[in-house]
């Protein structure tokens, strides 16, 4: 250990956000701040799903200001489910700091099972152990891959299953390149990556997905789909679950939106039939994830 002076406001802070957050986890779900929450929104046929996806962003110190600024945020509306997914590290700080009534999950995991030799790979029975409830997996940056190969559709697959044998919720993102909304073959694309999932998860696994239609032309461009564009892949994806798995499971599946959705938009898309939420990328990371909490219109 270097014995140079240290700029103590410093090594506090991450003595305090940081290390503690991790190393007396099993302590902190009892601790973290109490939420608070509104009456229902406008009454749906399911609950209402908001996602956070913090993507590589953050640090210990702009993540305290922006948990500061959620716990302070005011009520959730009872219908609405609230996750937060974020860089795999600042898991435990988030899980010790920010409100209870937002769940805390990651934004991948591998196919393993249990422990073992997969170097560099997070387990979700090891998510699960430090209090994760929600993954998010098949986002389409994984898919595409960003200076890797790219996940195949049955990769996908098979770790929703794992994530789900493990007690974890999965938010499955799907979705269509421009050049494949442009030629027609949206719901085509959308079928493919949706497959595996028919042939690995048993029925009671539906229970556990919430499937995030994201067109992939949308993320991170600010275009976003109209809420009439968005409506009508929504439905044919519930149609498509009707007609390969159960109309049961397509009543009941959660199909959020992703694609640049933020407050100024989230009202108008939220408002759709088959709109049940939400998975947000950069308005996440901002005071707006609220405003579009607060999207879903109210009784």
């Amino acid at each position: 250990r270097t014995t140079e002076k240290k700029d103590s406001k410093k090594h506090n802070f991450f003595e305090r956000v940081c290390y503690q957050g991790m190393s007396s986890y099993p302590l902190a779900a009892g601790s973290r701040p109490k939420g608070s929450s509104a009456p229902n929104g406008t009454q749906a046929p399911r609950r209402y799903l908001i996602g956070g996806n913090w993507k590589s962003n953050g640090t210990c110190a702009s993540n305290t200001d922006i948990i500061k600024v959620f716990n302070e945020a005011g009520p959730i509306p009872e219908n609405v489910d609230v996750a937060l997914c974020v860089p795999y590290i600042y898991i435990p700080m988030v899980l010790s700091t920010l409100r209870d009534d937002i769940a805390v999950g990651a934004q991948n995991c591998g196919n393993n099972m249990k422990d073992g030799a997969f170097t560099g790979e997070i387990g979700a029975h090891q998510l699960v152990d430090v209090g994760c409830t929600w993954v998010i997996i098949g986002h389409s940056e994984r898919r595409e891959g960003f200076g890797m190969v790219g996940e195949p559709v049955e990769l996908c697959a098979e770790k929703c299953k794992v994530a789900i044998d493990k007690g974890l919720k999965v938010m499955f993102a799907i979705g269509e390149k421009k050049e494949e909304r442009e030629n027609g073959t949206t719901m085509d694309v959308c079928a493919k990556q949706l497959e595996p999932l028919k042939n690995i998860l048993e029925a009671k696994d539906w229970d556990s997905v919430a499937i995030a239609y994201e067109p992939v032309w949308a993320i991170g461009t600010g275009l976003t789909a109209t809420p009439e564009m968005a409506q009508e892949t929504h439905a044919q994806i519930r149609k498509w679950l009707a007609d390969n798995i159960s109309e049961d499971v397509a009543l009941k599946t959660c199909i959020q939106y992703g694609g640049s959705m933020k407050g100024a938009n989230a009202k108008d898309l939220l408002a759709q039939p088959d709109i049940d939420g939400g998975l947000i990328g950069g308005a996440s990371l901002k005071a707006d994830f609220f405003n579009v909490i607060n999207g879903v219109a109210k009784s």
